[in-house]
């Protein structure tokens, strides 16, 4: 998997003063998209173990809340394994005091729950371990700049702890 940047001072991508992790790959291609360099799956760095220790160690400080994942497109069936490796490190390391919320293009009934090409065998275990997911593709004819956390009406935050 690759990655096109690490925000470690992030308020934008969920509540609080989180670490955003901007995965590579997007099948979805969202007209408008705010990040369309991330479509390509090799764009940015290789994404290493020594990428999982750096992110351990900005989520470290007291002030930050959690770790967000965004892209790109984490739900892609690519990037779902080592992106289940690194919120199952953040966990062990801090249990639910960091909490993780993951943006996706995807819909989760239809695309995660369901058959579909982004289910994989590891898509239930990482769905587990996310606090808020933000489903849905950004839809330009939808766009607000009022919602938070979100940039079109279509998006939802679901709180999956208590949706699962």
């Amino acid at each position: 998997m690759y990655y096109g940047s690490i925000k470690s001072c992030d308020i934008a991508n969920g509540t609080g003063v989180r670490v955003s992790l901007f995965v590579s790959g997007c099948r979805h291609c969202c007209k408008n998209c705010f990040n369309p360099e991330t479509w390509a799956f090799d764009y940015g760095t290789l994404y290493t173990d020594e990428t999982t220790a750096q992110i351990l160690k900005l989520l470290k400080p007291s002030y930050i809340q959690g770790l967000t994942l965004i892209g790109g497109e984490p739900m892609e069936p690519e990037n779902q394994p080592v992106l289940l490796e690194l919120v199952q490190a953040v966990r062990q390391q801090f249990g639910n005091t960091k909490d993780i919320w993951c943006y996706t293009g995807c819909i989760l009934e239809r695309d995660l729950l369901a058959e579909s090409p982004y289910r994989c065998n590891v898509t239930d275990a990482l769905l587990r371990e996310i606090d808020v997911l933000v489903d849905g593709p950004f839809v330009e004819e939808q766009k607000s700049l009022t919602l938070p956390f979100r940039g079109s009406e279509n998006q939802r935050i679901l709180k999956l702890r208590e949706i699962l």
